[in-house]
């Protein structure tokens, strides 16, 4: 994977952990939404925070992966 590829998706998956942290700490003390509603957005921000880990540690495992030969051959 290219450097340019890999820094894109690093910052793709801090910026959705970023905003769905955000989101949850927000909709958690808003009085005006149901139980219901906060359940269901909670959940889908946890879902999405989990795809952004995943991403990352995809991207982190194929980087590593990438370097391992070069280095072996020095």
């Amino acid at each position: 994977m290219q450097r340019r590829a890999a820094i894109f998706l690093y910052v793709f998956a801090g910026w959705t952990v970023f905003v769905w942290v955000v989101f949850i700490k927000n909709i958690s003390k808003a009085h005006q939404f149901s139980n219901g509603f906060k359940a269901i957005h909670i959940t889908l921000a946890v879902i999405s925070i989990a795809f952004a880990v995943g991403c990352f540690t995809v991207v982190s495992r194929v980087r590593r992966a990438s370097r391992a030969p070069e280095s072996s051959l020095k």
